[in-house]
């Protein structure tokens, strides 16, 4: 999922599904939630074979090419590794084509499933281009040196997303360059020239 000072995407909870009966299961893979960003999200089945449409949750659709394998993250936090056999677009959506997902019946299991891939395998982005994921959780202070807590999500409204900030309270700052002056996602750093009034919002 691609993120710029114009453009954040979120993402929405999703409900909850059964895992994948045993005998379609694969082991449970060593690597933690955290080390994944979302690529998809599986809404439905598509026909009787065992395909699933999902929306495509990354700016960079041409990245499917590159992938024979995703982690499958369900709403418990289970996550399983399938194969991706196949894939192909349907209008503004994905068809994915699954290793051991033969039926109707296992496709409607993974329903409502987010579709994954490691964080060391996320597409680089441009200069003054951010991650979502790397926003999160950086320090916010402004140019005088007052600190004024940490971002906590984003809110994508009108020309430029908001960091939701914790701190005394909760501030609201538009992702705006003549605003946020320095980001540093290395040191999760955030440096803001906040207007006269947006603190007392």
């Amino acid at each position: 999922m691609r993120s710029s000072r114009a453009n954040i995407k979120t993402q929405e909870k999703a409900k909850p599904a059964k895992t994948l009966p045993s005998d379609v299961s694969l082991p449970q893979p060593s690597i933690n939630p955290s080390e994944l960003i979302t690529i998809a999200r599986i809404i439905r089945p598509q026909g009787i074979k065992g395909e699933v449409i999902a929306t495509i949750e990354t700016d960079f659709p041409e990245r499917f090419e590159d992938l024979s394998s995703v982690f499958l993250v369900f709403p418990d936090n289970q996550i399983k590794e399938l194969e991706l056999i196949d894939f192909w677009f349907h209008k503004d959506r994905i068809v994915f084509a699954f290793e051991s997902i033969n039926s109707r019946n296992e496709a409607e299991l993974l329903r409502n499933v987010t579709v994954k891939v490691p964080v060391s395998e996320i597409v680089d982005l441009p200069e003054d281009h951010y991650y979502e994921f790397d926003l999160i959780g950086c320090q916010v202070i402004t140019n005088n040196g007052q600190v004024l807590g940490q971002v906590k999500s984003l809110l994508q409204t009108g020309a430029a997303p908001l960091l939701v900030v914790n701190g005394a309270k909760e501030y609201l700052i538009p992702l705006a360059e003549d605003i946020c002056t320095e980001i540093n996602t290395e040191e999760k750093k955030i440096i803001v020239n906040p207007p006269e009034g947006l603190l007392d919002l």
